[in-house]
């Protein structure tokens, strides 16, 4: 649960869960009459008899299942289908030229204002892809993941989400921000100055989209002076995207990488959202896990989860955090209030501008305050913290935030944060708590359940996942290097 939201029940949902590819429109919510009460997971739990199948004796005459209850293992696949959860499929595979286009792109500081931090500075692949801290160090500072520090202090408002399986997330970053709809039309900070010319190159839907924008920002990548990209006004996103082409023409491997990725066209007549499409094909090709010993189990292995993981997974979808977990990627791809501390400098949002009011940014609806997106939670025992600033590092506490999210938010300790942390917890419940989602209202969570629901989340760990140093290049065309750039002009081949 790197960044979970609202446990809610979907068990008795007869709503058609999106495949991994389907995309929605920005700013559409569930309806009003989808909201449930909790006794519909408790009536889910009755009906199955799942407390009192424990005794069931395994068949002897199938000894792979020789240490699982069978008992056990038809309850979780009775609750799987009934709450439409799905093991995960692969995208289609990614042209291989693209992918190693990408890999560059994303691991060369050429790409940022002062070429002092790539885009992967933060999302690290020795840190599941992210950087294993509350709230990133961007642009200016040195060191990666938890040593990452900035000279004056400086902090990224929301935290660094993992890159794992981004074609199962139809929305990209908290705030959905960047989408397709379904008639293909890209929704994006940047609106007419995504032009047809950079969409028609997009192979991959909303991904594809995602890293036209980080390289924008003065905190992540582009810097606040002492570069060419930094004098550019912040309106002017196009302006920006040629000056960083310029850049990479200027280089003559990138030139040939990008004419190897798309064969027929010069580099001449390409724009940024041919590197961005390219990165995008990169996280896929090489982030992409769906081999889970939940997968593995709902593909039919009955002996993939130990006795604990499955009697989490019955735990987590009784209780009810499929509601919103939900699907192949255990995500409905929505937008909620969780009862988050927020922590950090904040987006500029109210009284102070430290405060964050998350989906509302976007659509400007009142009724989205606070409300983030419910990212998926394959592999999420590697992405702590979690949240969207990462309040949370230790993810039992996470799943625990959700029993009783008012006491907890009422009650948060900022003592779990980093020393220059501490003292940024905003004063803020009761204004979150107005608009938490209702679902939440009474929630409480035993202390065992809490426990088990833990256990699950280790089976949602896919094994190729805890060593992924393969993904990080030996070297980038700019000649920077790879783990963090440093100021000045690179060292490539221009």
């Amino acid at each position: 649960m790197r960044q979970a939201t609202s446990p809610r029940s979907r068990a008795m949902s007869n709503r058609t869960h999106p495949s991994p590819l389907s995309l929605r429109t920005p700013g559409v919510d569930s309806p009003p009459g989808r909201r449930r009460k909790w006794a519909i997971a408790g009536s889910l739990v009755a009906a199955v008899g799942l407390w009192g199948c424990g005794d069931t004796p395994t068949d002897p005459g199938a000894p792979e299942l020789a240490r699982v209850d069978r008992g056990l293992v038809d309850d979780v696949r009775r609750l799987a289908a009934a709450t439409g959860l799905e093991a995960l499929n692969a995208p289609r595979r990614v042209r291989p030229k693209l992918a190693k286009l990408g890999q560059a792109l994303v691991f060369d500081p050429e790409l940022s204002g002062n070429r002092d931090i790539s885009c992967m500075t933060c999302h690290w692949p020795s840190f599941g892809t992210s950087d294993g801290r509350s709230l990133p160090a961007g642009e200016g500072a040195t060191g990666l993941g938890p040593d990452r520090v900035h000279p004056d202090g400086v902090f990224i408002p929301r935290n660094a989400p993992p890159t794992f399986n981004l074609h199962a997330q139809s929305a990209q970053f908290w705030d959905g921000r960047v989408a397709v709809d379904a008639a293909g039309r890209f929704h994006t900070p940047a609106g007419n100055k995504v032009t047809p010319e950079m969409t028609r190159v997009f192979e991959f839907g909303s991904i594809s989209a995602q890293g036209l924008f980080p390289v924008t920002s003065r905190a992540e990548m582009r810097g606040n002076s002492g570069n060419e990209l930094a004098a550019i006004p912040d309106t002017d996103e196009p302006a920006m995207w040629r000056a960083i082409m310029a850049r990479l023409g200027a280089i003559s491997e990138y030139r040939r990488l990008f004419e190897q990725a798309y064969p027929g066209t010069d580099f001449e007549d390409m724009n940024f959202g041919h590197a961005s499409n390219a990165m995008a094909g990169f996280y896929l090709d090489a982030f992409t896990f769906v081999n889970t010993p939940w997968d593995e189990f709902l593909r039919g292995r009955d002996a993939a989860m130990t006795p604990d993981q499955l009697d989490g997974a019955r735990a987590f979808m009784a209780v009810g955090c499929a509601e919103c977990h939900s699907g192949a990627a255990l995500t409905d791809v929505e937008f909620h209030n969780t009862a988050m501390p927020q922590i950090g400098p904040g987006k500029g949002d109210g009284t102070g501008g430290q405060d964050d009011f998350g989906r509302m940014r976007v659509t400007g609806d009142p009724a989205d305050i606070y409300r983030f997106r419910t990212p998926p939670l394959r592999n999420v025992e590697l992405t702590g913290p979690f949240g969207h600033g990462g309040p949370i590092p230790d993810l039992r506490d996470f799943i625990a935030h959700y029993s009783e999210s008012d006491v907890k938010l009422r009650n948060y300790d900022p003592s779990v944060l980093e020393p220059a942390l501490q003292g940024t917890v905003l004063n803020n419940a009761d204004q979150v708590l107005a608009n938490r989602d209702p679902i939440l209202d009474g929630l409480v969570i035993s202390e065992a359940d809490i426990d088990r629901i833990r256990a699950f989340m280790s089976a949602l760990t896919d094994p190729a996942t805890r060593n992924l140093e393969r993904a990080i290049p030996q070297r980038v065309p700019s000649g920077l290097p790879v783990s963090e750039g440093r100021p000045g002009n690179g060292r490539g081949n221009r």
